[in-house]
């Protein structure tokens, strides 16, 4: 779409540009996909030696530079990448930066007469009505790998009665989790064929974790099919003093477990014996370590039986 050609201060001035999109918005949405095309106008704006900055929504990235201190008099553009050019807070852009030459860049046109859309100098959309469709921005960046990290938790377990430190538990270490640079995918060992969101077979369960670099659990069986499928397993047990998640380890000589003390008040847990283990399992699962499946010394539970049966 070719610019409006509206009247504004023409006086030269060093081109500087507020990169924007509804990550910048207090109440937009971040998505993946709008970050990295934030990201990819920034590292095309650095290669073309031309100053920038980005704004980030307060709630998104606290202590960024957000759109209330984007001065307006120190920039000479506004770019929006990504996403649909519709609504009030894009409205408002227009307002707050008309002095701005504004330009929107892989973005989604619905309406070509929405004034989200009009207040625009240039629009250059991914997909708009009687356009050719272009490739998103997202495609562009690349990013570093970062460890894929399974967590499975425990539920209540109201059989261990006032030993019970499952909610303080899992709040602190999900809160530790949260700052742990890696991706965090939640799974539940439990199996529901009418949940689209659960398993239905265990081998569907153990699929998954085979493709995991770790996995953190304060379940028995999210440490016991980690170990099991070769995947380091950092365990945590929500019983007071321990109970069978350490008891597991234990059977399996797996040292990875960390066990609640007898104490009640918080915290629960080390955050640097979490570090330390987290580091551990990390480079024991590695491409250079051992993922080879671990095997508990013995199947002896099961000739115990056979051996009871024929008592």
């Amino acid at each position: 779409m070719p610019p409006t050609g509206r009247d504004r201060d023409d006086s030269p001035q060093a081109v500087r540009v507020l990169v924007t999109g509804w990550p910048s918005f207090l109440h937009g949405e971040a998505t993946a996909g709008d970050v990295l095309a934030m990201e990819a106008v920034r590292r095309a704006l650095d290669e073309a030696r031309t100053g920038c900055d980005l704004a980030w929504s307060p709630v998104f990235r606290p202590g960024g530079l957000d759109l209330d201190r984007a001065d307006p008099a120190g920039y000479t553009h506004l770019v929006f990448a990504c996403g649909p050019l519709h609504g009030a807070q894009v409205e408002d852009l227009h307002r707050r930066y008309a002095r701005c030459r504004r330009i929107a860049v892989g973005v989604s046109v619905i309406d070509p007469d929405d004034p989200a859309v009009t207040g625009f100098d240039t629009v250059l959309p991914r997909d708009a009505p009687g356009a050719e469709p272009r490739c998103d921005l997202a495609v562009l960046p690349e990013t570093r790998p970062v460890p894929v990290a399974g967590v499975v938790l425990a539920p209540g377990q109201r059989e261990y009665g006032t030993r019970r430190r499952h909610d303080r538990i899992q709040a602190e270490l999900t809160g530790w989790l949260a700052g742990r640079e890696c991706a965090r995918l939640p799974l539940d060992t439990r199996l529901d064929p009418r949940d689209w969101r659960l398993f239905s077979t265990a081998a569907e369960l153990e699929s998954a974790l085979r493709r995991l670099d770790v996995v953190v659990t304060t379940r028995l069986h999210g440490l016991v099919l980690a170990l099991k499928n070769g995947v380091p397993a950092l365990a945590v047990d929500p019983v007071a003093g321990g109970a069978k998640v350490t008891a597991q380890a234990r059977a399996w000589s797996w040292p990875a477990v960390v066990t609640a003390g007898e104490r009640d008040a918080p915290p629960l847990l080390d955050p640097a014996e979490l570090d330390r283990w987290w580091r551990w399992c990390l480079r024991r699962g590695d491409g250079d370590g051992d993922r080879t499946p671990v095997r508990p010394p013995s199947a002896g539970l099961l000739a115990d039986l056979l051996s009871a049966l024929r008592a």
